[in-house]
């Protein structure tokens, strides 16, 4: 007997369709699966086997040969424990369905028939409804993540059992929704709000500028002058995620297993901040079975690199060419997989070792080349993507103490939300869509400087030093300062405020 069963796997964050072919035949007792599946699949049979024995079905004692179609792609993960066992019962005539074309399969087996939850429901729930499937059944720890997918409809089960009766037409599946309205109620609620900073006024207007325009920066500052506090708050300004944005960020984190139980969709902007001991495969993805990196789970968020010179090299070089494309690329023998990578990188430094290099209260204990030395650590090319340079001073008593009430997260969020706004109808039909995507070919035309504007940047460059890679980031910045305030034209306070944001090429960066 033959049978065929439709279930998904994945490639990247993308599901495909893939179909599971079951003959049983005469001969010696053999228990075969085909079509390039790693170890995880071929030790399915052993799973499914007892799966079906211990939820009192019949496990025929012939030559079962299962292919996974298509051939060519190889099939990783134990998500086709399900549609294999169902395979086997319909090919024995245990299950009577003429309708399983309308149906897709996804989950794996225990031992005793239970099926529990896999990674990439998502992508495989989007893909089902491309291909026209009309039902979806999977674990029920699932539900809630597929459940977003409209025009699907979904069945959880608990058991293999469930599944067979209600395929045999003796007790119906309830289909499960969700309102997906609901999940997004509170999308923008926060338990930090920069509200909770005291002080550091100077820092909280430059991850303003930077969040209004998508700007990479970085923090240079003593130890304990704030850099980790007001990091973390910078995901509460940025615009709230549109559910396309959330669709893209929760296949990325379901793929990876990072998505917490019970819950649909990552409706907040992800931060990631990764330990510096971090190795250059787990910080942009890869390994034997390619899984998205740091910099792809901070998709459409924040990466937040703290003590960025105590990174490896090589771990801060790989970043170069995700930050420029907003896509990781990873080849292997067997298949090219592509994560997407569009994320905010936000850095913390001291300026040199001892930490104290820029508190005038304490005593700085490295000489001049100390100093260099440490910051150099860090390569010109990769700051080369960094467009906001911010000096982090300590704190004063006076602030800590003070009883005046900060600003909330919420009223700059207003404020970036108006600029992204102008920057979206600014570059409509550009496929860019803020200020530090433009590109060196733009910059004539929207960035004009009138002659004062000029000839203020011409004397910063010859009075601070500042390096040529400067030049088209005090452009870029000056825009979004500008259209923070709703300005059509960039002024000389925009330029001037701009320069100020470039430390590491004037003081501390030599090149």
């Amino acid at each position: 007997m033959l049978s065929k069963i439709k279930s998904c796997g994945l490639i990247g964050i993308d599901g495909y369709i893939l179909e599971v072919e079951t003959d049983i035949s005469n001969g010696m007792p053999v228990f075969e699966i085909v079509g390039l599946a790693d170890i995880a699949v071929k030790e399915s049979k052993e799973r499914v086997r007892s799966a079906i024995k211990n939820s009192g079905l019949e496990f025929p004692v012939r030559r079962i040969t299962i292919n996974l179609s298509p051939a060519n792609i190889k099939k990783e993960g134990s998500s086709f424990d399900l549609p294999i066992a169902l395979g086997i019962l319909t090919a024995t005539e245990q299950i009577v369905n003429g309708a399983l074309d309308k149906y897709m399969f996804i989950g794996e087996l225990s031992l005793d028939g239970e099926i529990k939850p896999v990674h990439g429901i998502l992508p495989m729930a989007i893909a089902a409804l491309k291909e026209g499937m009309e039902y979806l059944v999977l674990p029920a720890a699932n539900a809630d993540e597929a459940a977003v997918v409209k025009g699907l409809r979904i069945l959880p089960v608990k058991n293999i059992t469930e599944v067979i009766l209600h395929l045999n037409g003796e007790k119906q599946l309830d289909e499960y929704t969700i309102d997906i309205n609901e999940l997004f109620k509170n999308k923008t609620e926060y338990e930090i709000d920069f509200a909770d900073v005291k002080g550091q006024d100077n820092v909280k207007r430059a991850l303003e500028v930077a969040a209004s325009g998508a700007h990479n920066c970085i923090m240079i500052g003593s130890p304990g002058s704030g850099k980790s506090m007001v990091a973390k708050r910078l995901p509460t300004i940025l615009p709230a995620m549109s559910f396309e944005e959330a669709l893209e960020v929760t296949k990325i984190h379901s793929i990876a297993g990072m998505l917490p139980s019970n819950t649909s969709l990552v409706t907040t902007r992800p931060f990631r901040s990764p330990h510096h001991t971090i190795s250059d495969v787990s910080l942009v993805g890869g390994g034997k079975y390619p899984k998205p990196g740091e910099i792809s789970l901070a998709h459409y968020g924040v990466l937040f690199l703290d003590e960025l010179p105590e990174f490896s090299k090589e771990a801060l070089e790989v970043l170069r060419q995700p930050l420029e494309d907003g896509m990781v690329n990873i080849s292997r023998v067997n298949a090219s997989l592509s994560y997407p990578a569009k994320t905010m990188l936000l850095c913390a430094a001291n300026p040199c070792k001892c930490g104290n290099f820029l508190d005038p209260s304490k005593q700085c204990t490295c000489t001049p080349k100390q100093v260099q030395q440490y910051l150099g650590r860090l390569s010109g090319p990769l700051l080369d993507r960094i467009d906001i340079h911010i000096e982090v001073a300590s704190v004063k008593y006076k602030d800590l103490e003070s009883t005046k009430d900060e600003e909330k997260s919420s009223e700059i969020r207003e404020r970036v939300n108006r600029a992204r706004k102008i920057q979206l109808e600014r570059y409509k039909g550009l496929r860019i869509y803020s200020n530090s995507q433009l590109q060196p070919s733009m910059m004539n035309k929207y960035c004009r400087l009138d002659e004062d504007c000029r000839q203020l940047l011409k004397n910063a460059f010859e009075k601070l030093g500042l390096s040529a890679r400067a030049h088209n980031r005090i452009l870029k910045v000056s825009r979004t300062i500008a259209d923070i305030e709703q300005s059509e034209d960039i002024k000389q306070r925009h330029i001037a405020e701009a320069i100020q944001y470039r430390s590491l090429d004037r003081k501390f960066w030599a090149g």
